[in-house]
């Protein structure tokens, strides 16, 4: 199993899945280029190349095939690669994601990009945003520890990195194929999750054949993190189906 981090993350929002997982499968967590302790990309950043860092580092974990479970950006990520390379891929699923940029409406992408990359290149830094941009993602009702967690996460981020992304999610991840991936997929959603709302999971279900949905109650954007116990029951009821 591999486990894809989102926009404002780095492979420790997983270890909570790491920990639930690792009895019963290989899993690991990767930090994407620019993230946690991957080295930054140098010149402009092609969103493909996200998934063909996934497909080297399948290669080299020797995995011919791998459960893939994406967040946000870590799901488009994985939604790509399985549009490109689905003989690798033993299920998907896809959390708190979208199937691109377009899906939005043009107030919701604004409101996005305005929220991140504007006080950045005001010369803010990712530290400076974190409380606010954190607030915006989390939900209602967050253990204690999870709004600090999720403000170092945002505080960690490397600016040029983070605005690269950004930058290529926005104007690149668009109007991907949904009807062609022929994996087994899992769609999960939170009640509370005002950036890629509940509508927008049921709507990307519906058009991936075969997919199944889950809505998680309580929880924002990063559902993994704030109802980590009901994220793992569902994706393991799901694995224990595609066995």
């Amino acid at each position: 199993m591999l486990f894809l981090h989102g926009i404002g993350g780095n492979r420790r929002n997983w270890d909570r899945q790491l920990a639930a997982f690792s009895g019963r499968y290989r899993a690991a967590a990767w930090d994407a280029r620019g993230y946690g302790d991957s080295d930054d990309c140098e010149g402009p950043l092609d969103f493909a190349d996200f998934w063909r860092d996934l497909e080297r580092v399948l290669d080299h974990l020797a995995a011919q095939r791998a459960h893939l479970v994406g967040l946000s950006m870590g799901g488009r990520i994985a939604r790509d690669f399985t549009l490109q390379r689905p003989d690798r891929v033993a299920s998907l699923t896809l959390a708190n994601s979208s199937p691109g940029f377009d899906a939005l409406s043009q107030e919701a992408a604004q409101a996005y990009l305005a929220a991140r990359r504007a006080p950045l290149l005001a010369g803010k830094s990712p530290r400076d945003i974190a409380p606010d941009l954190a607030q915006r993602l989390i939900g209602s009702r967050p253990d204690p520890g999870v709004f600090e967690e999720l403000v170092g996460s945002i505080s960690a981020l490397r600016k040029d990195s983070y605005l690269k992304s950004l930058e290529a999610s926005v104007t690149q991840d668009r109007a991907a194929p949904l009807e062609r991936i022929n994996v087994a997929t899992l769609v999960i959603t939170s009640d509370e999750d005002r950036l890629y709302p509940p509508a927008l999971a049921r709507e990307m279900a519906r058009r991936i054949p075969g997919a199944e949905l889950v809505e998680i109650q309580g929880a924002g954007h990063l559902s993994n993190i704030e109802r980590p116990g009901r994220f793992n029951e569902a994706v393991l009821t799901f694995l224990a189906r595609c066995r």
